[in-house]
C-alpha cells in the first residue's frame, strides 16, 4: 500500500506545492463560494399597498407643467425637479431632499435623502407600516453598518438604504416599468 501511494506522489510532483493545479482549483472554489454569499441581494418583502406613483402622481404622467414643481437638472433623456415653495418631507418626516425623475417625460423615480437615527427609524416604521412588515428571521442583523430593505409590487418598487456610520439614508421610490429606462438612456448616450 505505501509503495502505491510513493509511486502516485512521484507522478504528481506538484500536487500539495503552492501553486499546485489542485491547490488553485479548491482556492478558486472558494473565492467563488465568497462573493456568491456576499453578492446575495437583499430579500424583498411582497408590498401590501402599491401607491403607483408618489403623492398625488402616478407613475408615466408628465411633471413639465405642474406649477409646484421645478427644475433641478435636465439632461438628453432625463429631468429632475423637486417641490417649489414645501420643505422637504416624508411621510411627514423632515428629510435632506424629495426629487423626482422623469425619463423622456415620463414620472418613474423619486429619491429622498435624509440623516439622522431617529428619522430611519421614523422611515422604516411608516414603510413597514404602510407596505408590509420586514420579516426578522432568527440570528438576522437588523442593526448593521449598511441596512437594505425592499418592498415589490406589481408597479411600485421601494428600496431604503441606510448608512449607519454615516448616518445617512436613501429612499428610491420606482416604477417597475419605467425606472430601467434610466439604465438603457446612460448607456445609450454615455452621460
Amino acid at each position: 500500500m505505501i509503495a502505491f501511494i510513493e509511486k502516485r506522489l512521484k507522478a504528481m510532483p506538484y500536487a500539495f506545492s503552492k501553486c499546485s493545479p489542485l491547490r488553485m482549483a479548491s482556492r478558486l472554489g472558494l473565492l467563488v463560494v465568497l462573493i456568491f454569499i456576499l453578492t446575495v441581494p437583499a430579500l424583498a418583502i411582497t408590498m401590501a399597498n402599491d401607491p403607483h406613483g408618489f403623492d398625488h402622481l402616478t407613475w408615466g404622467v408628465p411633471l413639465i407643467d405642474i406649477p409646484e414643481l421645478t427644475v433641478t437638472r435636465s439632461n438628453s433623456h432625463t429631468i429632475d425637479y423637486q417641490f417649489r415653495d414645501r420643505p422637504p418631507v416624508y411621510a411627514d418626516i423632515p428629510v435632506e431632499s424629495v426629487h423626482l425623475s422623469t425619463v423622456d417625460d415620463q414620472f418613474a423615480r423619486v429619491t429622498i435623502r435624509y440623516s439622522g437615527a431617529k428619522a430611519h427609524a421614523q422611515v422604516l416604521q411608516f414603510l413597514e407600516r404602510s407596505y408590509g412588515k420586514i420579516e426578522r428571521l432568527p440570528g438576522q442583523m437588523m442593526r448593521g453598518l449598511n441596512q437594505q430593505y425592499t418592498w415589490r409590487g406589481p408597479d411600485t418598487e421601494i428600496s431604503l438604504t441606510y448608512e449607519a456610520n454615516r448616518d445617512r439614508g436613501f429612499i428610491f421610490i420606482e416604477s417597475r416599468n419605467l425606472a430601467p429606462r434610466f439604465q438603457d438612456r446612460m448607456s445609450d448616450t454615455a452621460e
